[in-house]
């Protein structure tokens, strides 16, 4: 039941049209103005919102912040540790050798587990498999005079390392027999120290272009590729829950997925004539494995939206801050961590990379393990897709708790319905 107050001063007497009551148990008047209800009541419930946001804005600052700081000291510490302090181990290397030197070379270049020894019958042989990719080079020490034979294209990295290691012992063997002769006293003839003076043999059998000495524009359009296939996935997150399941949508997702395939590999494969990257490769397999990727990346992530909803589009974005540096294209598989090196090969980006540069370099490499990586993706995804889009749904709406989620992520306005108190006594 609403009393009216006693009120000191000024408000004793009331303006006409105004009546002022007092609620039974509250210390707050409120004022009755043409049947609106103003008074401190509200304006300390004004207040109390604006608290409320103000809490609300700190609380949200301060997650934003703390999240911020763990993703950067988890991308920090990953990064660092797969390509700080890159370590080969394994690197496969040929070597045609006669047979009295062979256990002598393998141990000298096997001792501290960086190099793995496959020997050959021939140069021949040797050449064939750097053409292959089996090994990234090797040494012919039948000669009197060993020769080197490296690839530039299947790694800058591994060809500098050959070439590091193979002058180094090259150079300690002619001085230990300069040092020999010396301390036997014998004389040098001018034959024998041209031979010992001269630089040795090292021979490209597949060099980079001269327009990319570096090596570098495999790990951009690795890049590329990864982040457009990023952002079309953050876009297929947010389409994907706004329509109902049926064949239509199902056959709409696919389509978009295909047709964004094919422009990505449109669009790499265009841009790489600018610079004259790949001028002299197949154009037709390398836009099939360029929009096989493209697939991998965007399939795999549709599908785990469809699994996951919009979370799932994070996929995508660990394909790009996790997968590329992974890869292989900066940093060669034998110099990853064993981790990484499984993981990388065995991700699209990593299969990706390694299925373009055969392609690009070493046209009588297989690719077929390749091939298959990113066609599991593909196929997986897409799957996905089409079995989530074509299952009932029972409702035949979005649930409200969905409508919720994306309602929050999207920053829209949520209202919740108010019972207002009657004023009738």
């Amino acid at each position: 039941m609403l009393t009216p107050p006693t009120l000191p001063g000024p408000l004793r007497h009331p303006s006409p049209g105004m009546s002022l009551w007092h609620e039974r148990g509250s210390s707050f008047p409120i004022i009755a103005m043409g049947g609106d209800l103003l008074g401190d009541a509200g304006g300390m419930a004004e207040g109390d919102d604006a608290i409320s946001s103000v809490r609300q804005f700190r609380r949200f600052a301060l997650v934003v912040c703390v999240a911020g700081a763990v993703v950067q000291l988890v991308l920090t510490a990953y990064y660092l540790g797969m390509g700080h302090k890159a370590t080969p181990r394994d690197v496969p290397v040929g070597l045609v050798s006669p047979a009295a030197k062979q256990a002598a070379v393998i141990d000298l270049l096997e001792q501290n587990g960086v190099f793995r020894v496959d020997v050959f019958a021939s140069v021949t042989e040797l050449d064939t498999a750097i053409k292959r990719r089996e090994v990234y080079g090797g040494v012919d020490v039948t000669a009197a005079q060993p020769h080197l034979y490296t690839a530039g294209a299947a790694g800058p990295a591994a060809a500098t390392l050959l070439r590091t290691t193979y002058t180094t012992v090259v150079a300690q063997q002619n001085a230990e027999q300069l040092k020999a002769l010396a301390q036997q006293g014998d004389t040098v003839s001018v034959a024998q120290a041209q031979l010992l003076a001269t630089p040795p043999q090292i021979t490209d059998v597949v060099p980079l272009p001269a327009d990319d000495v570096s090596g570098a524009s495999l790990g951009f359009l690795t890049q590329a590729l990864a982040l457009g296939g990023t952002i079309a996935s953050l876009g297929l997150g947010r389409l994907i829950p706004r329509t109902r399941r049926s064949w239509r949508r199902a056959a709409g997702h696919l389509t978009t997925l295909f047709l964004y395939a094919v422009s990505s590999a449109a669009v790499v494969l265009w841009s790489m004539s600018w610079f004259g990257v790949g001028a002299g490769a197949n154009h037709a397999e390398m836009f099939a494995i360029f929009a096989l990727v493209s697939l991998a990346i965007t399939g795999s992530t549709a599908g785990a939206v469809a699994l996951l909803g919009p979370a799932g589009a994070l996929v995508g974005a660990l394909y790009f801050t996790i997968g590329t540096v992974i890869s292989g294209a900066s940093i060669l598989p034998e110099f990853l961590p064993a981790f990484g090196r499984v993981l990388g090969e065995n991700l699209p980006t990593g299969a990706g990379v390694q299925a373009v540069r055969d392609d690009l370099y070493f046209p009588a490499a297989p690719i077929g393990s390749h091939l298959l990586v990113l066609g599991l993706y593909a196929g997986v995804g897409c799957l996905l897709v089409l079995v989530t889009n074509l299952l009932p749904n029972r409702s035949d709406r979005v649930s409200e708790l969905d409508l919720e989620v994306r309602d929050r992520i999207e920053g829209n306005e949520v209202r919740e319905p108010v019972t207002i108190p009657s004023l009738n006594p």
